[in-house]
C-alpha cells in the first residue's frame, strides 16, 4: 500500500509546525525591538549556540557591549546585572531562529533521504532552506547597522527583516496548504474574481505590516497619541517634508501613512466581507471570511489602544500577534479560494 498520503500530511504538519516557530520569532523579535534588546549582542557567532556560562565570559559580554553606540550614548549608566537582563532576550531570540533551521533542515533531509518528494517539490523546500538562512544573516545586517555610529538600527534593514520573516511564513502556510489540498481535494467553484480579491487582502496585510516596521524603526508611535485627530487635525500639517523619502524617514509622515493604510486595510477586509455573501462558498471558506472580518476589527482596534497608551508593551505586543492572526486567516482564505477551482501541481513518492 502506497505511503504517500501519511507522508503527505507528515510533510504538511512539518511545515505548519516550523510556521508557528516563525511566528513566535517574529514575536521574539518585536519584544527584542520594544524593550530595546535587539544591540546587547555586538557579535553574530551564528554556530554559537550557547550563553556565557562564568562570570569570566559576562564580564567579557559586557566589556563587548560597552563598545557600542548605543552603550557609550544611551546606556553608560548600566551595570552587568542590567546588560544581562536586555541580553537574554536578544540571546533567545538569537537562539529560536538556529533552532527554526534545525526544525526544518533535520525533516527535510530525511523526506529527501527517503526519497518521498519528487523533485520540483524538493526545489520549492530547498528554497524555503535557503530563504530562511538569508533571514538570519539579514537580522545581523540590521544589527549591524546599529552598531557603527548611531545607537538605532536602520528603519530601511528593520523592514527587510521583517518582511522577509513574513514571505518565508507565508511560503511555509501555502505549501503546507498545497500539501493539504492534496489530501481533501475542496469543492470546484469558478469565482476567480473573489479568489484575486482574497490574495489581494492577504498583501494588503503583508503591505501594511511593512509600514508598521518602519513605525517601530523610528519610534513613530511615540508622539502624535491621539486617535482620530493628528496633531489636532484629521490629515496633519507639513507631511512629506523631503518628498519620497519622508515616506521612509520623516516620523510624522510615517505614522500618517500607517494610519491610513490600516484603514484602507479595514475597509477592504469589510468590502471582501460583504462581496463573500454574493459569493458560492463552501463551510470552510465562509468561516475563514467571517473570521478576516472579526480579527480585522480586532487589529484596528488594538492599533489605536497601541497609540493611545504610548506603545505599552502589552499592547504593542498583541497588536503584533493579532496582525500575524490576520494575515494567517488571509492566506488561508487565499489558498482557499484559490485551490477551490485550480488544485496545486504538488506531487510526492511514495515513502521507501
Amino acid at each position: 500500500m502506497s505511503k504517500a498520503p501519511s507522508t503527505t500530511r507528515q510533510m504538511a504538519t512539518w511545515l505548519l509546525i516550523c510556521a508557528a516557530m516563525v511566528f513566535a520569532m517574529v514575536l521574539l523579535g518585536g519584544a527584542t525591538r520594544l524593550t530595546e534588546s535587539g544591540l546587547s549582542m555586538v557579535e553574530w557567532k551564528p554556530l554559537t549556540f550557547t550563553p556565557p556560562l562564568s562570570a569570566e565570559a559576562w564580564n567579557a559580554a559586557f566589556e563587548a557591549y560597552k563598545t557600542s553606540p548605543e552603550f557609550q550614548k544611551e546606556n553608560s549608566w548600566m551595570e552587568l546585572a542590567d546588560f544581562k537582563q536586555i541580553y537574554w532576550l536578544e540571546y533567545l531570540h538569537r537562539l529560536w531562529g538556529r533552532l527554526i533551521g534545525i526544525a526544518f533542515a533535520g525533516p527535510f533531509a530525511w523526506f529527501l533521504y527517503k526519497r518521498a518528494v519528487d523533485r520540483p517539490l524538493a526545489w520549492r523546500l530547498g528554497v524555503l532552506f535557503v530563504l530562511g538562512g538569508a533571514q538570519g544573516a539579514l537580522g545581523w545586517f540590521m544589527v549591524a547597522s546599529g552598531l557603527v555610529d548611531r545607537p538605532d538600527v536602520s528603519q530601511y534593514r528593520l523592514a527587510a527583516h521583517l518582511v522577509t520573516a513574513l514571505v518565508l511564513y507565508a511560503a511555509l502556510i501555502w505549501t503546507a496548504l498545497d500539501l493539504f489540498a492534496r489530501l481533501n481535494p475542496p469543492p470546484a467553484r469558478t469565482d476567480h474574481g473573489f479568489a484575486r480579491l482574497t490574495l489581494g487582502v492577504a498583501l494588503a496585510v503583508l503591505f501594511v505590516m511593512g509600514s508598521g516596521a518602519f513605525v517601530a524603526g523610528l519610534d513613530a508611535g511615540l508622539i502624535y497619541n491621539t486617535f482620530p485627530l493628528m496633531d489636532g487635525r484629521v490629515i496633519p500639517p507639513d507631511l512629506y517634508p523631503t518628498g519620497a523619502r519622508s515616506a521612509f524617514e520623516d516620523i510624522k509622515t510615517v505614522q500618517f501613512n500607517h494610519r491610513v493604510l490600516a484603514i484602507g486595510l479595514v475597509a477592504l477586509v469589510i468590502f471582501t466581507w460583504v462581496r463573500a455573501r454574493r459569493v458560492s462558498l463552501d463551510e470552510r471558506a465562509r468561516k475563514l471570511v467571517h473570521a478576516l472580518f472579526a480579527v480585522a476589527i480586532a487589529q484596528a482596534s488594538l492599533g489605536i489602544s497601541t497609540l493611545l497608551t504610548v506603545v505599552k508593551l502589552e499592547v504593542a505586543l498583541s497588536h503584533q500577534a493579532v496582525a500575524l492572526t490576520l494575515f494567517t486567516l488571509a492566506l488561508c482564505l487565499a489558498h482557499t479560494a484559490r485551490t477551490s477551482h485550480a488544485a496545486p501541481a504538488l506531487s510526492l513518492k511514495p515513502a521507501e
